[in-house]
């Protein structure tokens, strides 16, 4: 909504960049996450954080959220800290 109001008090849309639309967003001071956790088997983002999971690693578990335990959790960062992030790069 904050950029259609830019748009509608003239701000030309074509020479916006993409820090822009990362600045409009809730999370804009928050840094994009590193890992994200999903639990119950599921293998998509169900279109939570479009723009901040970009160059996020996912990482999926069979276990169901109240089951999750500090082991599961563990089990994921090590599994993270394995990875080699390219961040977009080959």
């Amino acid at each position: 909504k904050a950029l259609a109001k830019r748009a509608l008090a003239g701000e030309d849309p074509e020479a916006w960049r993409e820090e822009d639309l990362a600045e409009e967003l809730y999370t804009a001071k928050l840094p994009d996450p590193d890992l994200l956790i999903r639990t119950g088997g599921e293998l998509r983002t169900s279109n939570f954080l479009p723009w901040q999971l970009v160059y996020t690693e996912l990482w999926s578990t069979g276990v169901y959220w109240p089951e999750f335990t500090v082991a599961e959790l563990t089990r994921a960062l090590e599994e993270f800290a394995k990875r080699q992030r390219r961040f977009g790069g080959v």
